[in-house]
């Protein structure tokens, strides 16, 4: 026993699918070395956050574990350990909703950070998934927050002769 080892705090819960996709998220929000409030939010959203009518909005008491555990996966281990960790365990479908996420989480304060689109290649990497399988989710995902067609008439996809369609 090492002299500090009674400080180390462990998780105490084993890498599951479900918590893989909420220390990515992290992982995603911590990127670029600051958690913006739109990247919290959606990140509660994701994992069943609610509004306690107070305008306070939390978590419920499983998803407060599930953010709790991977909180403390997130400052023990670096990406590459958890990747290799969780990759195996991972369906296909959940590889995507992961990602899919993660790209969600990236845009929701604007415009990706680079450290987060390298972050997102590492992902991408460790899944096996390649850049022109994931292409039309992004695509959906970049519409999706894309709110200037809302507030700038000029916007090239309001041209009249612009059809949203994905790429294959």
């Amino acid at each position: 026993m090492g002299l500090f080892d009674m400080f180390k705090s462990d998780s105490g819960e084993k890498m599951s699918p479900h918590l893989a996709f909420a220390t990515a998220l992290l992982y995603m929000m911590s990127a670029d070395g600051e958690m913006d409030n739109e990247e919290i939010g959606h990140l509660l959203s994701v994992l069943g956050g609610h509004d306690d009518g107070r305008g306070t909005i939390g978590v419920g008491a499983q998803s407060q574990a599930l953010l709790d555990s991977a909180l403390k996966y997130r400052r023990k281990n670096s990406v590459e350990t958890f990747l290799q960790e969780a990759t195996p365990l991972l369906t296909d479908a959940q590889k995507m909703c992961i990602l899919v996420n993660l790209i969600d989480s990236s845009l929701v304060d604007g415009q990706p950070e680079p450290e987060e689109q390298v972050l997102f290649g590492k992902f991408l990497s460790a899944f096996g998934i390649s850049e022109e399988r994931f292409r039309p989710f992004f695509e959906v995902i970049v519409l999706k927050n894309d709110r200037q067609v809302f507030t700038n008439p000029n916007h090239p996809k309001n041209d009249s002769s612009y059809r949203v369609k994905l790429s294959v």
